[in-house]
């Protein structure tokens, strides 16, 4: 089988390449820039240039392509917008796909998509979905909760360098899964009957609130976290600001996206049918408190060692 991974470079793209290369798949990675992606050709990968924003550069990717998994989205950073890579980009690349015949089509939405219809990204992932179940694709649709790599950034960084560490609003808990598990799902869809057309939840082991996060970065790197609180009516208020000029909407857009996580609603669901379908034990799926050791146990060596080179050099440059 061959197979084309769509946002490859991303969090959860590159471990479904990994995976997908570690179980003997021949992977080809849609990519903008080949010097971004040059980690995933030296892993094995063939990387073939394209853009979601441009129709016409799609269907050469497909050439000898048996499935699609989609893990792409649009990002801050970019000057393409959540529309145009989120809902116009997907529609061109599920219409390139079922031209090109492919096999299994693979999208990864977000849990409560339906559920937010005032949240653009939550709207747009479900119309994805409701475009690609009436495609005529044999698909797999996933809806995962959220990375446990994103924590490191909003939660661990700041703790340990002694900045404020953000909480908005009434928080609701939620079900983080490691990227590599998601991973194992995605890449075992591919070959699976029982997968075929058929709409799966990813949740981590337990749903977590965001004090509870800071409580165990805490414990973990024995230092001190400074909460500071933002009120939903300020995000709100940011929201609407962003809404009212053009070259601002799409910051509006990301602004209502994290209203969601700030709404106190609780983001998980059920999982022993879902890991019955896949013949995965639970015991696989990684704990947040086992990733973030993890984590912290490097970094807090790292740190160590820094400070062991730091003191050394110092003593090199005493005279005597």
């Amino acid at each position: 089988m061959v197979l084309l991974v769509v946002g490859a470079t991303g969090t959860l793209g590159r471990q479904i390449v990994r995976r997908a290369l570690d179980e003997g798949y021949e992977v080809k990675c849609l990519v903008r820039n080949f010097q971004k992606a040059s980690f995933l050709r030296e892993w094995g990968a063939q990387l073939v240039k394209a853009d979601l924003t441009g129709p016409g550069s799609l269907p050469p990717c497909f050439e000898n392509v048996n499935a699609v998994i989609d893990a792409a989205t649009s990002r801050p950073a970019e000057k393409e917008g959540i529309y145009d890579v989120d809902w116009h980009g997907k529609v061109a690349l599920i219409k390139a796909a079922k031209k090109a015949e492919v096999d299994r089509f693979i999208f990864f939405s977000i849990l409560g998509a339906g559920e937010y219809p005032d949240v653009p990204l939550m709207e747009i992932k479900e119309c994805v979905e409701a475009f690609l179940k009436e495609s005529g694709l044999n698909y797999t649709i996933f809806r995962p909760c959220g990375f446990m790599q994103g924590l490191v950034g909003q939660y661990a960084i700041p703790i340990l360098e002694r900045q404020s560490v953000w909480v908005m609003g009434e928080a609701g808990s939620i079900a983080y899964m490691n990227s590599q598990d998601i991973a194992k799902f995605a890449v075992k869809a591919l070959e699976l009957p029982a997968a075929e057309n058929k709409t799966f939840p990813l949740a981590g082991q337990r749903a977590w609130g965001a004090y509870e996060i800071i409580r165990l970065c805490e414990r973990l790197s024995e230092q001190n976290a400074n909460v500071s609180n933002m009120p939903p009516a300020l995000l709100r208020g940011a929201r609407n600001v962003a809404a009212f000029f053009q070259w601002t909407w799409d910051l509006a857009d990301r602004l209502a996206f994290t209203e969601v996580s700030a709404s106190g609603n609780t983001m998980d669901a059920p999982m022993a049918e879902v890991y019955e379908t896949f013949g995965i034990d639970k015991s696989e799926i990684t704990t947040l408190e086992d990733y973030l050791q993890e984590y912290f146990t490097r970094i807090m060596k790292k740190l160590k060692e820094l400070d062991f080179e730091s003191g050394r050099d110092a003593k090199k440059k005493v005279p005597f």
